[in-house]
């Protein structure tokens, strides 16, 4: 009997050849991007774009966003883009960025659930770019966990989609780590619907125009923007940079951001960047958390990071996964 990682496939031209044959036909793939792995199906097919949503269990209110290889798949999408945005594409892409634009009447309603708008970003990372080539469409690819749960940044963390999909295509971690930011232009200004990797300053700086910050919503225009999300199993509490709460139960584990403590009440201590570096704490973020929820620990008790460029990203998704009701 084959075990689940068998699903899981060396990035080679052959594999990634039968994936992209697979996408073509309908079926679900689980694909590698500089951010984190998506479970990618035929943007342009909507029996294969809903089978995403069975698939993580996810609210067809969540739109998708679609991912291209080139500017002639961004033609399949949208029309023409104006000249600030397409400015901001040629700064940012390929790269971890999505863009929200009118869509056209060929995209699926689910893809974009109902809206009149398509999210759309051209990963800059090779196994991606050659798995769409391959499947010659635009490729809807969510983060490839259930909905609302740790976002994968790992191949094996994927395998509870395994037996969705016809194969996870492995190419190695993500380097980012954390999702794409998230764009939309609304009568010539620009929302910030998500923080990622590229931030407010950097699109302003390539626009020399003010970026407005977007609030959560229970009916999202992208993903992202419910208030929990991202969430482990176990607990989250977000604590300060070196603070020791007064109450630590028995089992509870830390997630600190640049240092570990010489006497701990923690079962199990993770360091982000013992330097200091928000690029490599988002960039271990996801690995980290979902090595500490596999522990089944009391609690998750994280460390807040700076809210500066790439930690305004990070300490969203942490927000997000500390979020209770």
């Amino acid at each position: 009997m084959k075990s689940k990682t068998d699903i899981i496939h060396p990035a080679t031209e052959q594999s990634i050849r039968n994936a992209g044959l697979a996408l073509a036909n309908g079926s679900l793939v689980v694909i590698p991007t500089e951010t984190v792995y998506g479970l990618a199906a035929n943007a342009l097919n909507p029996t294969a774009a809903t089978a995403i949503f069975e698939a993580k269990q996810r609210p067809f209110f969540d739109p998708l966003i679609c991912h291209i290889s080139d500017y002639e798949m961004l033609n399949l999408l949208t029309g023409t883009l104006s000249a600030q945005m397409r400015r901001l594409t040629e700064a940012f892409w390929p790269g971890p960025l999505t863009i929200v634009v009118p869509k056209l009447t060929e995209v699926p309603e689910i893809i974009t659930a109902g809206l009149t708008t398509v999210a759309i970003r051209m990963p800059s990372h090779p196994v991606c770019t050659a798995v769409i080539k391959a499947a010659g469409v635009p490729l809807a690819a969510p983060s490839a966990n259930l909905f609302g749960k740790l976002s994968p940044t790992r191949p094996e963390h994927t395998l509870e989609l395994s037996s969705s999909v016809h194969s996870i295509i492995d190419g190695g971690p993500c380097t980012i780590g954390i999702e794409s930011t998230i764009i939309r232009e609304i009568d010539g200004r620009f929302v910030l619907l998500r923080p990622g990797k590229i931030t407010a300053h950097q699109i302003e700086s390539a626009l020399n125009i003010p970026v407005i910050p977007t609030e959560e919503t229970e009916l999202p225009d992208a993903p992202g923007q419910l208030p929990s999300h991202y969430s482990p199993n176990s607990q989250v509490i977000l604590i300060d940079e070196g603070a020791t709460p007064s109450l630590v139960a028995e089992h509870s584990v830390l997630l600190a951001f640049r240092r570990s403590r010489k006497e701990s009440p923690f079962a199990k201590t993770i360091v982000l960047s013992s330097q200091g570096s928000l690029t490599e704490a988002a960039s271990k973020l996801f690995e980290s958390l979902h090595t500490l929820d596999a522990l089944s620990p009391s609690a998750i008790f994280v460390e807040t990071v700076p809210e500066e460029g790439i930690g305004v990203a990070i300490m969203n998704r942490l927000k997000k996964a500390a979020f209770r009701e």
